[in-house]
Order: C-alpha cells, then sequence, then structure tokens
C-alpha cells in the first residue's frame, strides 16, 4: 500500500490548479456550441457521439454508461430524451433481453454531422491552438495513464459491468 502524502508539492499544487482551471473554462464553451448548433447538453453529445463511433451505430446501455462515466439511471433520462427527439432508438438487446440498446438514427448522424466541425473549432481554439503536436501527445500519455488509475477503482456510476 502506499504512504498517502502530506501535501502536495508546489508543482503538484500547480498542475492540479491548472488541470482544473483549463477544464473549468474550456467546458462551458464547448457546452455553449453544442447547445447552440445541435440543442443537446455535452452528455448527449457524448452519448450520441460514441454511437456514432460504434460500428453499427449501436452499443449497450450499460456500455454507453461505463463510457461516458456517467450514472445509468441518469444516462437512461438522457436517452429518453434522445428518442423523443428521434436522435436515438432504444429497445431490447437480441443477445440478452434484459440489456437495451441504443441505435443512431439518420435524424442523430445529422445533429452530429452539425455539430462536429464547431465542435472541433472550439476545441481545436481553445485548447490545441496552443500547443505543439507533441505537447498534446504528452497531455494525452499523461491524462490516459491517470483515466487508468482513475478507472482501476472508479465511482460506482463508472464501475464498468462484467459481461454475462
Amino acid at each position: 500500500m502506499t504512504e498517502t502524502p502530506a501535501a502536495l508539492t508546489s508543482t503538484q499544487l500547480g498542475a492540479y490548479l491548472a488541470f482544473t482551471e483549463v477544464g473549468a473554462l474550456l467546458r462551458p464553451a464547448v457546452e455553449r456550441q453544442l447547445k447552440d448548433v445541435g440543442q443537446l447538453s455535452y452528455v448527449q453529445f457524448q452519448l450520441l457521439a460514441r454511437l456514432g463511433d460504434a460500428p453499427d451505430g449501436h452499443l449497450r446501455m450499460t456500455d454507453l454508461a461505463d463510457g461516458v462515466v456517467y450514472s445509468r439511471s441518469g444516462l437512461t433520462y438522457q436517452a429518453q430524451l434522445l428518442e423523443q427527439r428521434g436522435l436515438v432508438t432504444r429497445g431490447p438487446s437480441p443477445d440478452d433481453e434484459r440489456s437495451t440498446v441504443v441505435t443512431l438514427t439518420a435524424a442523430g448522424r445529422d445533429v452530429l454531422a452539425a455539430v462536429f466541425p464547431g465542435h472541433i473549432a472550439t476545441v481545436h481554439g481553445l485548447l490545441f491552438a496552443h500547443l505543439t503536436d507533441d505537447d498534446a501527445a504528452e497531455l494525452a500519455r499523461i491524462l490516459g495513464r491517470v483515466s487508468a488509475e482513475l478507472r482501476a477503482a472508479p465511482p460506482r456510476s463508472a464501475v464498468r459491468r462484467r459481461g454475462r
């Protein structure tokens, strides 16, 4: 077992404060763009984007919840809102009737196509325009390592379910 440090070093504190500040400044701009162009919340965008990346445009709800680190009940509500707009459909899994599968519709793909150019421009302009490709690679490496550690002991809403 590792020993808990008594305090953060000044370097660690500076990195932590910079990380939280960047997140606090970046997310509202991203959310504003998603709302203005696609009438989407940040979580709804993540849900649609993950479905858009899925091979057949569909995923089990539990896999979506695990991927976006969101409570299953909260994600069910967001999926319901997207279904009401005709952006996704939900139904029982053909492999396991206890599971619900969410599928991206053509209308959902259209919303993603409308949102993505501005989303990319916002993220690039606020974050990556100020970094070299080497900086971005280093940032991805560091955050990937931290993410893997955090996922080893995630909050209950982010615990990956074992396959049945």
